[in-house]
């Protein structure tokens, strides 16, 4: 193929990016969701990091105010949609983030071992919950890890002082994943 102009091969300098930004899974984070969130035909995996965590046990805080602010609109963005398991490590502020949304669904926070191996955790979700809204809540050095697992890319990792990213992976019935990162 011959180009003929040097604003061809921009653009296919252009597309190529996009193509390559596409095919590792690469994402954005974008502005709050407010679209349903639910795969039809497969599963959507929501994981966030606890919410804002308080100063009163220096190995295993609580939530302080901001935080379960930001646990009640967690739990108010996924009250309409088909949450089929809350997941949490043991901690006291995983629990208390997973608890308004579980609670909304009749459901019971499933705790999950912080220490277990990303690709375990990803591949026990995507066994046990092939339909439906899966929570997991973890931790600032273990969500986008366990989120890269689920959908076969990478995932940058949270700032310590970053609570509100949320990433959305869908994961159709064929196994193919996309992903999607927002605010809440």
């Amino acid at each position: 193929m011959i180009f003929r102009r040097v604003g061809d091969l921009i653009v296919l300098a252009a597309l190529a990016v996009l193509t390559t930004a596409c095919a590792t899974g690469a994402s954005q984070i974008s502005a709050p969701i407010s679209a349903p969130i639910s795969a039809p035909n497969g599963a959507t995996y929501i994981l966030v990091r606890h919410a804002e965590k308080a100063a009163d046990d220096p190995k295993d805080p609580s939530l302080n105010a901001a935080g379960n602010e930001r646990t009640q609109r967690l739990a108010e963005r996924l009250v309409h949609e088909p949450v089929v398991a809350v997941y949490a490590t043991a901690y006291r502020r995983t629990q208390m983030t997973a608890a308004a949304t579980a609670q909304a669904h009749h459901l019971a926070v499933q705790t999950y071992d912080a220490a277990i191996l990303a690709s375990e955790l990803a591949a026990e979700l995507r066994r046990k919950h092939p339909i439906g809204i899966v929570l997991v809540v973890g931790h600032s050095n273990t969500v986008a890890a366990i989120a890269g697992a689920l959908c076969g890319c990478t995932v940058a990792p949270f700032r310590d002082d970053e609570y509100d990213r949320l990433i959305e992976i869908r994961v159709d019935q064929n196994g193919a994943a996309r992903i999607e990162q927002h605010r809440y």
